[in-house]
């Protein structure tokens, strides 16, 4: 299939995801890095007890507070 037809089709609201592999789908610039931070373990216990009252793990308390961090506009940098 041709992407005009493909695109045509996606517009039209067709379900298109039989035509994709998304066994291999990537999002560009999603690629997962690891990194190693050290904290000290009052920081730590912080973070498990705010991970607990949530019901989710201690990296996705970090990784939710910097992305909401990263994506607040920042009147210093232009």
């Amino acid at each position: 299939m041709k992407a005009e037809e493909f695109d045509a089709r996606f517009d039209d609201g067709e379900d298109i995801t039989h035509h994709l592999d998304l066994a291999h789908a990537r999002r560009p610039g999603h690629e997962q890095r690891r990194v190693n931070v050290d904290f000290p373990a009052w920081m730590i216990d912080a973070l498990d007890r705010e991970a607990k009252r949530l019901g989710v793990t201690r990296q996705s308390v970090i990784k939710v507070w910097i992305a909401d961090h990263l994506d607040r506009p920042d009147p210093v940098r232009r």
